[in-house]
């Protein structure tokens, strides 16, 4: 009950809030891996001195003086000077225009994944700030991946493939990348069995398709259902490119992760989606994994975690 609620009030506040400037229509994403760890290694820190320099605002100032291509030689440039007495648009100029596009563009996308958690061990709740957000891939399991987004696909018509594959094993353990709550589950005839989970912010719709055929989710899920980061939510696959449902019509057992932004709730399902491209992201995630185990047939995650930037939701 308590969830159906929060889930309902947060659709509420979507409708009542004041319709201000018309919303971002297009995200062209080109932030490197390099740049991504270097805006964020400088955010964790500074995240406890007087001047802390949020990887976003670095990401946009650098951002604006090339154009949108991030380059690591920037974003080191556009750090230092965060370092100074100047706010981002005072640094800008004549660029401070484009600030306020950047700074949203990238808030959308990576604002859930930097904050405060606390993850429980033997010794108690430690409580941390980084990188709170997870590989999807669970840790002790391998995969490949490629940067193949806007890659040609032509079942059902041509179109341009809108996420990543990360190729893996055969039932590998799949996890949320960030909290939320689950908005679609079941059977899609593109995606197989496919779960799709909104960040609490509303701003990230995260994608996880081709899930296992027989066992696709983790028991006990459901649409409506909020999940934390790193929760267990179903298994690596084949299953998708058909009507009937349960059926393993993809060559290759993969995960199809994308990951949509969403600035209006008129973008959500449509023909103008924002779908940015997560190949970088993914490789970040890399180094923050959740772990698992099966004891007599269940899975456990090794450390409970708790999400400190999100107030305690209502319980069941």
């Amino acid at each position: 009950m308590g969830r159906r609620f929060f889930l309902m009030c947060m659709m509420f506040l979507l409708l009542v809030v004041p319709v201000g400037a018309e919303p971002i229509s297009w995200v062209d994403f080109d932030v490197g891996y390099e740049s991504l760890r270097y805006a964020l290694s400088q955010d964790i820190a500074t995240f406890e001195q007087e001047k802390h320099i949020s990887w976003i605002d670095s990401l946009a100032v650098a951002a604006c003086r090339s154009g949108g291509k991030c380059p690591l030689s920037q974003v080191k440039r556009a750090v230092e000077d965060l370092k100074g007495d100047k706010e981002p648009k005072e640094l800008l100029g004549g660029l401070a225009k484009y600030y306020d596009y950047y700074h949203q563009a990238y808030s959308a996308a990576l604002g859930g994944l930097v904050g405060s958690y606390a993850i429980q061990t033997e010794d108690g709740w430690k409580a941390s700030y980084g990188l709170k957000a997870f590989s999807p891939i669970a840790a002790g399991y391998g995969y490949s991946h490629c940067s193949d987004f806007g890659v040609s696909r032509s079942y059902g018509f041509q179109r341009k493939h809108l996420g990543n594959d990360l190729m893996g094993g055969l039932g590998t353990p799949i996890v949320a990348v960030e909290g939320g709550v689950i908005e679609a589950m079941g059977w899609n005839r593109y995606g197989g069995w496919r779960i799709g989970i909104r960040s609490f912010d509303n701003k990230r719709y995260y994608y996880y398709a081709h899930l296992q055929k027989d066992h696709p989710f983790a028991p006990g899920l459901q649409v409506g259902d909020m999940v934390d980061a790193g929760q267990l939510i179903g298994f690596m696959g084949r299953t998708g490119y058909s009507d009937r449902e349960n059926t393993n019509n993809i060559e290759t057992v993969h995960l199809h992760f994308g990951m949509e932004l969403v600035f209006d709730e008129r973008q959500k399902e449509c023909n103008s989606e924002i779908w940015i491209d997560v190949y970088d992201i993914v490789r970040l995630l890399s180094s923050h994994t959740a772990s698992y185990q099966k004891k007599d047939g269940t899975w456990q995650r090794s450390y409970p975690y708790q999400d400190l930037d999100i107030p305690e939701y209502p319980k069941e």
